[in-house]
């Protein structure tokens, strides 16, 4: 017998004995699958020869129910795709709304947001990184690391939005609301501390000899195979490649910040744990840099009160936590999206998985998964 999504594989005879492949379920309730998720793995032995990824438990029907609702009653609903990132899920589908129609954002406001979505990055990097490590075995420790510091920073958005995960923060045309009296001071707090955090982070794991031997060579993802499949953030950075659209299209004010873009070489398992380590760096200089020069100001432009846009059709984007997150709207004259169309970098990115787990064991399959950094909120929609 032979396998043919395996093509070094022959299972004909094993030491004189006839050999058949085992194929395991794993999920869709599974500890270390970060959602309802299942891989149906084909193994020869504890080799993965085979896997296949299902998902869609937690669909939603998100894009058809925007398209029976005004362009601004959807603004929630994009907190719930990737639960972790809601206040960048917010940027990028104001991002593209704002194209329907000619709003210009405030200073004050560009200014917030560029401080919430990368506040947003390091909750979103911290919670990876203490899940892979979590995937890897170190239960509870580096996990509870991070959350100490995620509740820092969720503190500062409840006091900004009301809300510490679901914000609905951002409206066309700018915020919903200013930030307290108090609040950027409290922030600038946040950043000071954050970086003795990841000396401590990275002291206890980027050269535990667990971890490396876990992770280095470990689902691998080439450069030619990442820029085809469509892969975007930190997963196609590991892989090499020097892309970040808060360069490339430098949005919003992007462009008057000084901030390194992190790469790999390999485009392993590590690689991409380390980018998103460095990348928390990146977020803070970004953070020091927007919290010292913010202006005075409103934080809402002049947006109509009734959003009705000419008939057209605009694609917003923005770099966020897992990668590129798009918003494809087509506008009819409507109070209403004739059609709304959401480009997940978790579903994109969670496409690779079977090319990254061939002839891995299947206990590393599990620290692959947990590597691309997925959201089945964003996922399924």
């Amino acid at each position: 017998m032979s396998v043919a999504t395996a093509p070094n594989y022959d299972l004909t005879q094993r030491d004189g004995l006839d050999t058949s492949l085992l194929e395991v379920s794993m999920g869709p309730h599974h500890p270390s699958t970060h959602g309802v998720f299942r891989m149906d793995v084909k193994l020869d032995g504890e080799t993965v020869v085979d896997l296949k990824p299902v998902f869609g438990y937690l669909h939603r029907n998100h894009e058809k129910l925007a398209e029976d609702m005004s362009y601004l009653a959807n603004m929630p609903f994009t907190d719930r795709l990737d639960y972790l990132n809601s206040m960048t899920n917010n940027w990028a589908y104001a991002l593209a709304a704002e194209q329907l129609v000619e709003i210009e954002v405030p200073e004050r406001a560009e200014y917030l947001r560029v401080v919430m979505s990368e506040l947003t990055r390091l909750v979103n990097h911290t919670c990876l990184v203490g899940f892979f490590i979590n995937d890897l075995g170190a239960l509870g420790t580096p996990l509870l690391y991070g959350f100490r510091e995620r509740e820092k920073i969720l503190d500062l958005f409840e006091e900004a939005s009301g809300a510490r995960m679901m914000c609905n923060y951002f409206r066309f045309g700018g915020l919903r609301k200013d930030v307290p009296d108090g609040w950027l001071d409290r922030a600038r707090k946040v950043v000071d501390d954050f970086p003795s955090f990841l000396d401590e982070y990275g002291k206890l794991l980027c050269e535990n000899e667990i971890i490396l031997s876990r992770t280095q060579g470990i689902g691998v993802l080439p450069r030619d195979l990442a820029v085809n499949a469509g892969i975007t953030g930190p997963m196609l950075r590991a892989s090499g490649v020097n892309y970040d659209l808060r360069k490339v299209d430098a949005y919003g004010i992007y462009d008057r910040f000084n901030f390194r873009v992190p790469y790999g070489e390999v485009g392993d398992s590590y690689d991409r744990f380390m980018v998103r380590m460095l990348e928390m760096r990146e977020s803070l200089e970004i953070l020091k840099q927007a919290l010292e020069d913010i202006p005075e100001g409103p934080v809402m432009g002049s947006a109509p009160r009734v959003f009705k846009p000419k008939p057209q059709e605009v694609y917003g984007r923005i770099e966020g936590p897992k990668g590129e997150l798009g918003f494809y709207l087509i506008a009819d004259g409507t109070p209403k999206p004739y059609r709304y169309r959401v480009r997940p970098p978790s579903f994109i990115n969670l496409t690779v998985l079977r090319d990254m787990c061939l002839g891995q064991k299947v206990a590393d399959a599990v620290v692959i998964l947990g590597s691309i950094d997925i959201v089945l909120g964003e996922v399924d929609r």
